[in-house]
C-alpha cells in the first residue's frame, strides 16, 4: 500500500484511516483494537494487527493518552543522590533489565533521580499528576514516605527490596538477603575463620537489616559470641567500605575474615586491607554481596552472593503491569547463590 505525500514530496506517516482501509474495517474498530481490543471479534483483531504491520503504523501515544487517561510510560525512581547512580553498578543493571522487560510491551521507561527531600517532593507531585502509569521504586530508606504517598495517591508501584514499615501494602520484589548472608558466613566458617567482621549496609534499608541479621544468626548458631566491635555499617559506597574496614582493623586487629554487604564496599575494604599489609585470603578472607561487575574487577576476585537481577527486573515489571491492569499488589522473594572466587 502506498501512502500519500505532502507538498514537499516527503512520504507521510500512515494514519489510523490507512490501517482501517487496509484491514477492511471501520476506524472505530481500529481504535478499539488499539485501546485493548474490547468488543472486537478475533477475525477483526487479526485483520487490524496485520494491517498495522503492513502499513508500518505507529501509535500516537499522546493522542491515545487523551482517550485512555494513560501515559503509556513507566517511571524508574531511584531515591539516592545522583552520584550513587553512576558509582553503583547494581542500579544500572536493574535499569537495563527493567528497560528490556518493558520493551516487549513497547512501553518506555523514564529514569527519575530523587536524592533529597525537595527532589522527592517534586517527583512525587509529578508522578501523582499522572505523567507515568506506574513506578518501579529502587532504594527506599525507612522514614522515606515516597512509597506510601504514591500508594495513597493511587499510583501503581513496585519496590525493589522489602518495605521497611510494618503492615505496608506496597508490592515488592526482593532477593533473600538474610539467607544469602547466612550462606556467606557459613562459607567463611567452613574456611576455618572465627573472628569474622562485618561491614553492613545502611540499617535504615531492608537489605542492610536482613544481611546483618543473617550474619548474627549464623555466628550464634555456631556458638560464637556476636562481638559488636566486629560490626560497622556503611552506605554501599566504595569509600564507606574502605572506612569501615579501617575502623574494624583498629577495633579488632585480630580479624581473620570480613563479610562486606556489597561488592562495591568490598572493593574499598580490599584497599584498606592491602594498605595495612594484610594478605587476602591468606590473612583475611573477604566475602561480598551482589555478584556485580565490582566483584570481578576486584583483586583478588571476590567470593560473593549472587543476586538474580535479571529475574528481579522481570518480576518487578510483571507485577507493575499487573497492577496497572487492575490486579492487587503482590510480593516475590527470589533465592540467592554463593559464588566462590579467590578472595576466600
Amino acid at each position: 500500500m502506498t501512502m500519500g505525500s505532502n507538498a514537499g514530496g516527503r512520504r507521510r506517516p500512515p494514519t489510523i484511516h490507512d490501517v482501517a482501509r487496509e484491514a477492511g474495517v471501520s476506524r472505530g474498530t481500529v481504535s478499539r483494537v488499539l485501546n485493548g481490543g474490547h468488543y472486537v471479534s478475533p477475525a477483526a483483531q487479526e485483520a487490524v494487527n496485520d494491517a498495522i504491520r503492513r502499513t508500518g503504523y505507529v501509535v500516537n501515544r499522546h493522542a491515545r493518552s487523551l482517550i485512555t487517561g494513560r501515559s503509556d510510560s513507566v517511571g524508574f525512581l531511584l531515591t539516592e543522590p545522583q552520584e550513587r547512580f553512576f558509582e553503583d553498578p547494581n542500579f544500572n543493571v536493574l535499569l537495563s533489565g527493567c528497560t528490556q522487560a518493558l520493551a516487549g510491551y513497547d512501553i518506555p521507561l523514564l529514569l527519575m533521580l530523587a536524592g533529597t527531600k525537595d527532589e522527592r517532593r517534586r517527583i512525587t507531585r509529578y508522578i501523582s499528576a499522572g505523567h507515568v502509569d506506574g513506578v518501579l521504586l529502587v532504594s527506599s530508606h525507612s522514614g522515606d514516605r515516597v512509597a506510601e504517598e504514591l500508594r495513597e495517591a493511587g499510583v501503581p508501584l513496585v519496590q525493589c527490596g522489602k518495605p521497611m514499615g510494618p503492615g505496608s501494602k506496597v508490592s515488592y520484589v526482593a532477593a533473600d538477603d538474610r539467607d544469602g548472608a547466612r550462606d556467606m558466613v557459613q562459607h567463611l566458617l567452613s574456611r576455618g575463620r572465627r573472628r569474622i567482621g562485618m561491614v553492613s549496609g545502611p540499617l535504615d534499608t531492608p537489605g542492610g537489616v536482613d544481611r546483618l541479621a543473617g550474619y548474627q544468626e549464623v555466628l550464634t548458631e555456631a556458638g560464637i559470641e556476636v562481638d559488636e566491635r566486629l560490626i560497622v555499617s556503611g552506605d554501599y559506597s566504595r569509600a564507606s567500605g574502605e572506612a569501615g574496614a579501617e575502623r574494624l582493623l583498629a577495633q579488632a586487629p585480630d580479624i581473620d575474615a570480613l563479610f562486606v554487604a556489597s561488592d562495591l564496599m568490598a572493593q574499598g575494604a580490599l584497599a584498606a586491607l592491602h594498605r595495612a599489609g594484610r594478605r587476602v585470603p591468606e590473612d583475611v578472607s573477604v566475602g561480598g554481596f551482589d555478584d556485580s561487575v565490582a566483584a570481578m574487577e576486584a583483586t583478588p576476585a571476590l567470593t560473593t552472593i549472587h543476586q538474580p537481577y535479571d529475574r528481579i527486573s522481570a518480576e518487578m515489571v510483571r507485577l507493575l503491569l499487573a497492577q496497572i491492569g487492575g490486579e492487587d499488589p503482590a510480593a516475590v522473594i527470589l533465592p540467592t547463590e554463593l559464588v566462590r572466587r579467590e578472595s576466600t
